[in-house]
């Protein structure tokens, strides 16, 4: 199946026409992020039947040059995020690799999909799409790979990312939860929790080939 048709078949369950009228407004009015044509990235760049790994954000980041449609990922020239950073520092501490770009796109093409819950906010207003629908379609996308995929790692950062887990079957897919990497939480459990080699350990025990978390490998 091909994430074309499990759109359709989300739109045909669920009507998001409040949603696509809202969001018109928003990008006709407003400064919002990703650009459109980004929007749906991590879908463009991880196709369905190439999902090893799932990690989950909540809302894009809501600066400029930031957001492109990939969870916890900036764009190449743009400032390094805390998050990002302390996913990197726990990285370098986890599988001894230091990755200098702050874009994610080789971690896509490799198989992770970057799913932000919220896929679009306002410039300067965190949380600000919260509730007008994405919800119900990226809830759709997990409860998807869940069924249509097998030994799939689902990588859930705080509390918001753990709710979902009564979407996943984990009686066939792997669950690494831990705390958030903001700065907030980091500190509480998220570093030394190795998520990278816990997720490549459990791909190689189900014959998968691992993920290349490194750059340039």
């Amino acid at each position: 199946m091909e994430w074309s048709e499990v759109f359709h078949d989300i739109t045909t369950r669920h009507d998001f026409k409040a949603m696509h009228d809202f969001l018109e407004q928003e990008y006709s009015t407003q400064t919002v992020y990703p650009e459109r044509e980004n929007i749906y990235q991590a879908f463009d760049l991880t196709p369905l039947d190439k999902v090893k790994v799932v990690i989950l954000g909540q809302d894009p980041y809501h600066g400029p040059n930031q957001a492109h449609g990939l969870a916890f990922s900036v764009q190449p020239n743009a400032k390094f995020p805390p998050s990002l950073r302390n996913m990197y520092k726990e990285l370098a501490d986890d599988i001894g690799c230091e990755r200098t770009s702050p874009h994610l796109q080789d971690w896509a093409k490799e198989g992770v999909l970057l799913l932000n819950t919220v896929l679009t906010v306002r410039a300067g207003e965190a949380h600000s799409h919260r509730n007008i629908g994405w919800e119900l379609f990226t809830n759709e996308i997990i409860q998807t790979v869940s069924e249509q995929c097998s030994d799939v790692v689902f990588i859930l950062w705080g509390k918001p990312a753990q709710d979902k887990v009564k979407l996943i079957d984990t009686s066939k897919h792997k669950v690494i939860k831990a705390p958030h990497p903001s700065p907030l939480s980091a500190y509480r459990g998220f570093f030394g929790s190795k998520p990278y080699s816990t997720a490549n350990a459990y791909l190689k025990s189900k014959g998968i080939q691992p993920i290349r978390w490194c750059e340039g490998e």
